[in-house]
């Protein structure tokens, strides 16, 4: 009688961020999903009537954990919240608590929803290219585009979170309890995305370690000098937020029996921190940008590979990006952030 009284529902945490918005409205207006939002803060009061519940708390709290189970059948969860990397490398061992224990508590929560209800539980997982440590910058250049599978040594405890939660939903969903007498299937359907660095014309930047690009943007915005944090010539990818919505989207509702590999690479564009300034300078001709480097975060940036191969992704689930470097600039960050500023004067 009980589990017929649990409403069916696809799960978002994090569901404050951009990517959370982003998703909320898509499901909204395709209109076969009920959504709960759970955040560490209220929901934004726009984004309120999208959901069909919404709660404010900490995914490692037990007693919230236990209320979804009572009132909810969860059939997908788009985990999204995380500690990020700046804040991370500040308290790593907090880091790892709210990203490691946090989506092991989520995947259980996948598990249990799975044997409860008999279908399977797709779980979304945003990952990042800080899952990847290249040892120098001369081994960068040369290597150019790197797949999935190599260079999986991070140096920040962000990217060892994220590697280590691909693996555990790996685990999860081919080799879960894989030992037993008579094996069964986890019911979890784990998919996951590394994310390039994600640029926003929508939220503002907030330190993050490939920020230094919508850094650039909203200062020239401002009128105010940038100096850029990485060298001229660092490069890494980078993804905007509507092409990461599009990613993660396409990820989810690709057929299960399309999928070779769990963990997929997008790409965007490329452009080194020269390249980036150099498009801001032609929306914005007396911007002020200089580089100079901060050795802790720029030697972070350059483990990090130039390009990502995403060609499992391309094939596997048809993955193209709409906006490339020139379109991505000209068409959606620069126009965007500058009617911001216009809008928003006081912010300046």
């Amino acid at each position: 009688m009980e589990t017929t009284m649990r409403k069916p529902v696809a799960l978002i945490t994090g569901a404050n961020g951009e990517i959370g918005h982003g998703l909320l409205e898509y499901f909204h207006k395709k209109g076969d999903h009920n959504l709960v939002a759970l955040d560490l803060n209220p929901m934004d009061k726009q984004l309120r009537p999208l959901c069909h519940a919404w709660m404010t708390g900490d995914i490692l709290d037990d007693d919230l954990t236990e209320r979804l189970v009572t009132e909810y059948e969860i059939h997908a969860i788009y985990h999204l919240a995380a500690l990020l990397s700046t804040r991370a490398e500040f308290a790593p061992e907090t880091a790892h608590h709210v990203n490691v224990n946090g989506t092991l508590k989520l995947i259980k929560l996948a598990t249990e929803q799975a044997r409860w209800h008999g279908n399977r539980v797709k779980f979304l997982f945003p990952s990042s290219i800080a899952a990847y440590g290249l040892p120098d910058v001369e081994t960068k250049t040369k290597v150019g585009r790197i797949r999935e599978n190599d260079w999986n040594f991070p140096i920040t405890m962000y990217g060892c979170n994220k590697l280590a939660c691909e693996h555990l939903g790996r685990y999860y969903t081919f080799n879960y309890r894989q030992t037993a007498a008579k094996w069964t299937s986890s019911g979890v359907d784990f998919r996951a995305i590394r994310f390039p660095g994600l640029i926003s014309a929508v939220t503002l930047p907030t330190g993050g370690t490939s920020d230094f690009a919508p850094e650039m943007i909203h200062a020239a915005a401002q009128g105010q000098p940038y100096a850029c944090f990485v060298s001229e010539r660092a490069r890494i990818p980078f993804m905007v937020m509507p092409d990461g919505i599009k990613a993660l989207i396409s990820l989810a509702e690709a057929p299960e029996d399309r999928l070779t590999q769990r963990v997929y690479n997008v790409g965007a564009f490329s452009p080194t921190a020269g390249e980036v300034r150099d498009y801001v300078l032609k929306a914005f001709p007396k911007a002020d940008i200089t580089f100079d480097p901060d050795p802790a975060r720029a030697r972070i940036v350059d483990t990090w590979p130039a390009d990502v191969d995403d060609s499992p992704a391309r094939n596997d689930w048809d993955w193209q990006p709409d906006y490339d470097a020139q379109r991505a600039f000209n068409e959606y960050l620069v126009p965007t952030i500058s009617r911001y500023y216009k809008e928003h004067p006081d912010r300046k």
